[in-house]
């Protein structure tokens, strides 16, 4: 398995690294909170060893951001020298999967870890992402910039449509079939539920991501990542 460890205290890191490396794992460092939340989002690990107290950005952030921002499910054990029960609450409660209180046992450590690997091979969500937004189209569920944005049925379908063809365009008609079937709606009920989808999605942030070609359709797409 791909490990990283993300912990300032070298002796520790080291001591992780050399027992992991030992039994055939590979393993990336990280000696602060933002060089980690950086390698944790640009890179695939199997599962994260993330300590709770950490130069530039503690642990709890890093956790947070790399599930509220980033959309990474990558496990995450969380180390720590405290040991009070409102400790283990709030690095739960960031989206650490298990907790371990420093000292501790090495044997146990990778142990854990291997749990957590295999756990996170399991099943996948299927998740559409588009800037900082994301739309699960196993829970329906959909964010932007960390904000939940509630959606009906057809915007939930305009979304799929638009964000499954990004960054190409998708015509009126496709669209509209891909919505409504065969019973296509009158001629303004797509223009109607793109400008509640707009509302939803694009109005109360700073850069919007649905665009329209007159006399062709719309499409959905990073600004900063593919010009308009």
């Amino acid at each position: 398995m791909r490990v990283l460890v993300i912990e300032d205290n070298n002796d520790i890191a080291t001591n992780i690294g050399d027992y992991l490396e030992d039994r055939g794992h590979v393993v990336d460092f990280a000696g602060d909170g933002v060089t980690g939340l950086h390698l944790a989002v640009v890179n695939e690990f199997d599962v994260i060893v993330l300590d709770l107290t950490l130069p530039g950005m503690d642990g709890i952030e890093v956790c947070k951001k790399l599930r509220g921002e980033a959309h990474k499910h990558t496990p995450v054990l969380m180390l720590t020298a405290r040991d009070a029960l409102e400790q283990k609450l709030t690095g739960f409660e960031s989206g650490a999967d298990d907790y371990m209180t420093k000292p501790f046992a090495l044997q146990e450590l990778a142990a854990r870890l291997e749990v957590l690997a295999r756990r996170g091979k399991g099943p996948k969500s299927r998740v559409l992402k588009i800037a900082d937004l994301a739309y699960n189209l196993d829970t329906l569920v959909v964010m932007r910039a960390g904000q939940s944005i509630q959606l009906n049925p057809i915007g939930l379908k305009l979304l799929q449509a638009l964000m499954e063809a990004s960054p190409s365009v998708v015509t009126r008609q496709d669209l509209e079939q891909k919505v409504w079937g065969e019973e296509l709606p009158d001629s303004d009920s797509l223009r109607v539920h793109i400008h509640g989808l707009r509302a939803a999605i694009d109005k109360p942030f700073d850069k919007p991501l649905i665009h329209t070609r007159h006399g062709i359709g719309y499409r959905m797409v990073d600004p900063d990542a593919v010009p308009t």
